[in-house]
């Protein structure tokens, strides 16, 4: 057996026990960062602020860990991100207790952090991966944040009701979790993540184009020939539309369930479902992209985006079985897309700048859903929550458009 395909498999080992950590810290906080903003600032209007501030100091981790790990390798960026992260999560709590806005807001800007890790190592799992397995890996990866992401929502009551016994408030007690995961992520990381898979594919991909015996025809390069920025460019806006979308109608679920009678442990059940569907659909995905096509997937995650946005706005309020399967549908869309655009900017990068690369890409991923956070408590105060899914469908269904106009264009299949 090739040594780099025993390096690979030990590489994906690695991450997935990662993700899972890093799974049950992100989807906690998600869970009730817009909940928390609502009672601490007594304001429905700016509930969407958690989601936009942690956004944001993901746009601006994205391009940290993207730097370190061109320069360091993948095991030094992700490790450094959870890191930062668990500190952000122990910042929330902090504000929380002493009822601190300002430092409510700092902490969740590094907050932030995590989520950036949490997505970057899609990356690693495609560094050692041949580009006819691309997508499996990158699935791979994905799907084992699953785990962590479905159990983190059911633990809210838990950790509120653990929370309340320490004197803490209640709605900061998933972020006790938050702290706990991403710093068991980032431990993981540093001490089992060898050989760094980014720094051995460049050495790798340097024997390939040599005509190093250890590569072979069957499973090719390392690094395929690459087809330029307007293919980057194509695969980051699918990422892009996916991530405004799924984050706007995401983050004011819980407060639109609040406002119509349902609980916390109702809210957490629907999220829970939500990103399970982000991240179970995985490996059906990573086959289907390298079956399919990149583009073909991508367009398929319009499309059901679409589907969501609609069934959203379209159910009744009360409805807690509608808006399951609307955020299941959104879930499923977010999938579709993340992995693809993934795929396309991977195939379109150099290893030589590959890292940078994706850590700028994942910037402008995580501003467009800080923007979406940001203006869907705004849009719910003034028009509704209906309207916001409309919205969500109508931006879907331009990405939609923009990709057949790619195919008219001259974009490749992949």
């Amino acid at each position: 057996m090739r040594t780099d395909s025993l390096d690979q498999r030990r590489t994906l080992a690695v991450l997935v026990g990662a993700q899972i950590f890093s799974g049950a810290g992100l989807a906690a906080g998600v869970t009730v960062g817009a909940l928390l903003a609502q009672d601490m600032l007594d304001t429905t209007a700016w509930a969407g602020l958690p989601s936009a501030l942690f956004t944001i100091g993901s746009a601006a981790a994205a391009v940290a860990i993207g730097g370190i790990s061109q320069r360091a390798g993948r095991r030094a960026g992700l490790a450094l991100g959870y890191a930062t992260g668990a500190l952000g999560s122990l910042a929330v709590v902090a504000a929380a207790v002493l009822d601190n806005v300002a430092l409510l807001f700092v902490g969740l800007f590094i907050y932030g952090a995590g989520t950036a890790a949490n997505l970057q190592a899609r990356y690693a799992g495609a560094d050692l991966a041949r580009p006819h397995r691309r997508g499996r890996a990158i699935s791979t990866v994905l799907v084992a944040t699953t785990v962590g992401a479905v159990a983190g929502p059911n633990l809210v009551t838990v950790m509120g009701g653990l929370a309340t016994d320490w004197g803490i408030p209640r709605l900061a007690g998933p972020f006790i979790l938050s702290a706990a995961a991403y710093a068991l992520a980032a431990v993981l990381l540093w001490v089992m993540l060898r050989p760094d898979p980014l720094l051995l594919a460049r050495a790798l991909a340097c024997g390939d184009a040599s005509g190093d015996a250890s590569g072979d025809a069957h499973s090719g390069p390392l690094e395929p020939p690459r087809s330029g920025s307007e293919t980057v460019a194509l695969g980051a806006a699918i990422m892009i539309v996916t991530q405004f979308v799924m984050v706007a109608i995401m983050t004011m679920t819980p407060v639109h369930m609040q406002h119509h009678g349902h609980g916390l442990g109702a809210a957490g059940v629907v999220i829970a479902v939500h990103i399970g569907a982000m991240y179970l659909p995985s490996p059906l995905t990573g086959l289907l992209v390298d079956k399919v096509g990149a583009r073909t997937v991508g367009a398929a995650a319009s499309l059901t985006l679409l589907a969501a946005g609609l069934t959203a706005a379209l159910v009744p309020d009360a409805s807690i079985v509608g808006l399951t399967v609307a955020l299941a549908l959104l879930g499923l869309g977010w999938n579709l897309g993340l992995i693809s655009g993934t795929a396309i900017v991977t195939d379109a990068t150099p290893l030589a700048s590959r890292a940078r690369t994706q850590g700028i890409v994942d910037l402008f991923v995580a501003v467009a859903g800080a923007v979406g956070g940001l203006s869907s408590g705004v849009i719910v105060a003034a028009a509704g929550f209906g309207f916001l899914a409309g919205a969500g469908s109508i931006a879907a269904l331009s990405m939609f458009a923009g990709l057949l106009l790619g195919r008219k264009t001259g974009y490749p299949r992949r």
